[in-house]
């Protein structure tokens, strides 16, 4: 889910990957299989993200921890938390599919 929040991100933002590579000091298939889900970015690429469209890291963050049950959250808990993040998801896919259409 990680890989997918990166890219759309990006995509919300109207920026081509390249230019994000570039940005973020990466090459384009570095950031490529990145967005791919092949490879997993580095912490420090996270903050780089952060800064870069100045979102908080633990905001990106939030879409890289397992989404299964903790023993120390409830089922109400998980459910939500899991709620939300399928929702921002669905919520950027949405804008990108509108911003394709236009």
């Amino acid at each position: 889910m990680l890989s997918e929040a990166l890219r759309l991100i990006r995509v919300f933002h109207d920026m081509k990957q390249n230019e994000l590579a570039e940005r973020l000091g990466v090459s384009n298939s570095h950031l490529s299989e990145i967005e791919a889900g092949k490879k997993q970015p580095t912490l420090d690429l996270i903050n780089r993200y952060s800064v870069e469209f100045d979102i908080p890291s633990s905001s990106i963050v939030f879409f890289g921890e397992k989404l299964e049950y903790s023993s120390n959250e409830t089922d109400k808990e998980q459910k939500v938390r899991l709620l939300i993040s399928r929702k921002v998801i669905s919520f950027l896919k949405f804008v990108e599919n509108r911003t394709t259409d236009e």
